[in-house]
This record gives C-alpha cells, structure tokens and sequence, in this order.
C-alpha cells in the first residue's frame, strides 16, 4: 500500500526562539538561516505571530511588518505560518471585529500564508471572524484545537470541536499542544478520531518540555496525521519543538 510523506514544519524563526530564548532573535539574525530552511524541503515557516509583534516592539525596537515581508523575500520558495490569537489578535484582550478583520487584512496583504487561529478557551465564537477574513484573502485558515487535561477536555469533545472548525471553513486542523503533556497513546486515538469525522488534513504541534514530543508525533504519523511541526537546535526541544 502506498503511503503519503508526512509533511514537516519547522518553527524556529516563531515558536523555537520564542520557546527557548524569549522571542529575542532580531530580524537580521534570521536572514541566513531563513534562506538556508527556504531550500530545505519544508512545507511550512512559523515566522510571526504568538510573541514576535509583542517583542519585536517592547525589546527589539523592530517594526514586526518590516520582519514579515523582509523573510517573504529571503525565503519565498516555502508557504509561511503565524499564530493567531483569534479576537485577541496578538495581544492580551479582546477586540472588535473591525480591528481583527483590519489586521489579518495587512497580515495577508504583506505575505502571511497560513494563519494559525486559535482560542485559548477553545470557544469558536472567538475564532469565527478571524477564519472567515482569512478566507476572503484568499489565505490558509488553521484552526487550532488547544489541548491540556481535565474532565471536559476529552478527545470526545475535541472531535466534535474538529468537526465544528472544519464546518465553518478551516482549511486544516492543528491540534496545538503548548505544555508538553500530550501522550503518545493520546495523540495515537485523536488523530485517529479527526480522521474520522473530519475531511481536512491535520497538524500535530507539541513542546517537548516532559521529553514526549517525538514519542507524540510518531504515534501521530501511525495513526495517520498529515503534518508535524519541529524545530532545529539550539532552540529545540525542552521547552520548544522536537528537533528536526
């Protein structure tokens, strides 16, 4: 029986540093080795989002839309990623929908390809805007389905919440897991379950900070995930993704 490769991501001018080093990498640090990742065979960058904007204006007295098109052009071969906070954008409060739909606009508009939306609550109400301007730019949306542990949190109900992403127009799934305590077992039955229920392709992202990320992602790849998403040292694993 002939399989399908198993798509990679690689976080490291996103979520690697941001993991490992405080989002403190400037721009210009990130222009060889983002010309180096762009050959590599990736189907994805994480470049923005999350903590840059954040950090890029408070520490690094950078403009995060200079970063955003600088890397499109340094890396233009591979499709490129960002984290979005749904009604929270990349900040820490709510906004009206005006201002989310003006900013994924310039997002999209200045070279973002793949927006990773996600709410921390998991309540689609806050995802619903983001995903559907996404859309009209004619942009990648990526709901994300956000996993720890508790009575509710059962991989139950994060099919019905895959189910419900994939209805109002996502174009994939990424089960975001940001405090490394995903099991294998776990990983193996709801990616099995998505794939069930659900017709789009899904993406596992975890953190290896208890050591089971890629203990993770190869019960995700036997149970027949479509993408994993990883890092490169020195900002890998621990607290960040599994390396390469």
């Amino acid at each position: 029986m002939k399989t399908k490769p198993v798509l990679f991501n690689n976080t490291v001018l996103r979520d690697g540093h941001q993991s490992m080093a405080a989002t403190r990498m400037t721009t210009s640090q990130m222009l060889e080795p983002a010309a180096i990742l762009d050959e590599m065979g990736f189907a994805g960058l994480e470049t923005w989002g999350g903590a840059t904007i954040d950090a890029c204006l408070r520490y690094l007295n950078e403009n995060p839309f200079d970063r955003l098109r600088t890397l499109k052009k340094i890396a233009p071969k591979t499709p490129q990623l960002m984290l979005l906070r749904g009604q929270n954008i990349v900040q820490y409060a709510s906004f009206p929908d005006d201002v989310v739909e003006a900013f994924v606009r310039q997002t999209c508009e200045n070279g973002q390809d793949i927006l990773r939306i996600f709410d921390a609550l998991n309540d689609v109400r806050n995802l619903a805007t983001s995903i559907k301007t996404t859309k009209a730019c004619g942009k990648h949306a990526r709901g994300e389905l956000c996993y720890t542990i508790s009575p509710v949190h059962t991989v139950e109900n994060f099919v019905k919440l895959g189910v419900e992403l994939e209805k109002m127009g996502c174009d994939s799934i990424g089960i975001k897991e940001m405090s490394g305590i995903l099991q294998p077992q776990i990983a193996f039955r709801l990616v099995q379950e998505l794939k069930s229920k659900v017709g789009i392709p899904i993406t596992v992202h975890t953190h290896d900070t208890a050591g089971l990320g890629a203990a993770c992602y190869l019960a995700a790849i036997d149970a027949g995930v479509d993408c994993v998403e990883v890092s490169i040292t020195p900002f890998a694993n621990g607290t960040s993704q599994p390396d390469t």
